[in-house]
């Protein structure tokens, strides 16, 4: 058996005798991972003290006093002076302990037409609208180095794959361009979800609202919210805006997985299409010739750590009844994780898209494998031929078996060896059968000719914002 405290918490104890036990007090306290909300949280109640100066709710002396005192333990966290309780359970029980040593009895004042549960929903809704803010301007920098890195490399050639196999060549800078567009979506997946939950529960009390004359546009307006919250209940039992928080930044998480699996595959002996550099690899313990991708399989393997915090945030919401019940307190320490991960896994692959040294021959040299101007002669037979797709894509799957038991790729045929399968075919054929020529060829808005993916990266520079 465990002790019971002796003393019952000051703040909220008056209902009960008894103190609480030690593995209670543990599976209660919140303080080890809320107090990062120590900013939100005194600012969102400055505001509130504001405001119940301006309703002559309280006084004017109160109020000063309040915000003064406020101020100062802000200092002291800001300097490493605070002492955190476990006993006081989180950060709004802790601020209100040491205010109360600071001015006194006045500070129960502070807690007026509030309750812990639209304090939480505030501070928490302030806290992930600047992971919003932090997360875009992260992808705005990635963005950047990708389209510098497209730039210099619009005109290098490799392998497009589906199936991971070689399927028609396509430019380097325009690979790396359609990571653009993906992040580019992610940044607006963050905005929606900053557009979405900007508005301000502060003022919804417990669960009903307060019989105070209190002012919620006048809270909402100065904490930076669209509006308040529309509903009492909702405004206190809604976690939507940190699940789709932790949605977008799974879903981005995803991108940058992608793009670490790809530079990881890159990067080695049998690729060898761009060497990382020595910042954001390791070596072996005993394999002294080894460059391991050690941030790229990180980023790849931080993706699953975001995805799981969104997968047990849902899981914890998907029962609760209306209000707020104590579960709701594993909001915070998931999406606590998941932005620091987040932010470093793109920090990493800013730095390895910026540093990575691209090796144009050997991109060059994989296209020479894998018969990847074939779908050019098939476009090549409808086009000047003015046969049926159909049809020349089963004249071009003839002569790739053909070349394959030669040996050779399709430009190592004859003439007369494509007109053993096709009497119309022409010396011209040999003009679509180069590399260059097929992806000199891909001018169609968004296609991979190096010219469309200097456009592209011009349009890219006025949309990213």
């Amino acid at each position: 058996m465990t002790d019971k405290k002796t003393k019952a918490n000051t703040l909220w104890g008056g209902r009960f005798e008894g103190g609480v036990s030690d593995i209670m007090e543990k599976i209660n306290a919140s303080i080890d991972f809320d107090k990062i909300l120590y900013r939100q949280d005194i600012k969102g109640s400055i505001e509130h003290c504001k405001m119940l100066v301006t309703t002559d709710i309280i006084s004017s002396e109160d109020g000063i006093a309040i915000q003064n005192g406020l101020r100062q333990i802000e200092g002291e966290i800001d300097a490493g002076d605070f002492e955190f309780s476990a006993a006081l359970e989180d950060i709004h029980m802790n601020i209100e302990a040491r205010l109360t040593e600071i001015i006194g009895s006045t500070a129960g004042r502070l807690h007026t037409a509030r309750s812990r549960n639209d304090q939480v929903a505030t501070d928490f809704k302030l806290w992930v609208r600047d992971a919003c803010d932090q997360a875009d301007e992260a992808l705005k920098a990635l963005q950047f180095v990708l389209i510098n890195k497209a730039e210099e490399n619009a005109d290098v050639i490799i392998p497009g794959f589906t199936h991971l196999q070689n399927a028609q060549p396509v430019t380097f800078g325009h690979h790396l361009m359609a990571y653009f567009e993906m992040f580019t979506r992610d940044r607006a997946r963050f905005a929606d979800a900053r557009k979405r939950l900007n508005e301000c529960p502060l003022g919804a009390a417990a669960l009903a609202g307060t019989s105070f004359p209190i002012d919620r546009h006048q809270t909402a307006k100065a904490l930076g919210f669209d509006r308040p919250t529309y509903n009492s209940m909702d405004s206190v039992s809604d976690r939507d805006f940190a699940l789709e928080f932790l949605s977008a930044a799974s879903i981005s998480a995803i991108h940058v997985s992608r793009l670490a699996e790809e530079m990881v595959m890159w990067s080695c002996a049998q690729f060898k299409f761009i060497q990382m550099s020595d910042s954001f690899t390791t070596g072996s313990s005993i394999m002294p010739q080894k460059r391991n991708p050690d941030a790229a399989e990180l980023c790849r393997g931080k993706s699953g750590r975001i995805i799981g915090s969104l997968n047990s945030l849902l899981i914890t919401m998907k029962g609760l009844v209306l209000t707020f019940s104590k579960d709701m307190q594993e909001d915070k320490e998931v999406t606590f994780d998941a932005v620091e991960t987040y932010s470093l896994i793109i920090a990493a692959m800013t730095g390895m898209v910026e540093d990575m040294k691209v090796n144009a021959d050997h991109m060059k040299k994989a296209t020479e494998v894998g018969f990847i101007t074939a779908t050019d002669l098939a476009d090549w037979v409808v086009r000047v031929l003015g046969l049926p797709f159909r049809n020349a894509h089963h004249i071009t799957g003839s002569l790739v078996a053909l070349a394959e038991k030669k040996g050779c790729d399709l430009d190592g045929l004859t003439l007369e060896e494509m007109q053993q399968v096709e009497p119309k075919i022409t010396k011209e054929v040999f003009n679509v059968l180069s590399v260059e020529s097929s992806v000199g060829s891909r001018v169609s808005f968004g296609g991979t000719a190096p010219s469309e993916v200097l456009k592209q990266v011009a349009l890219a520079k006025e949309r990213i914002g």
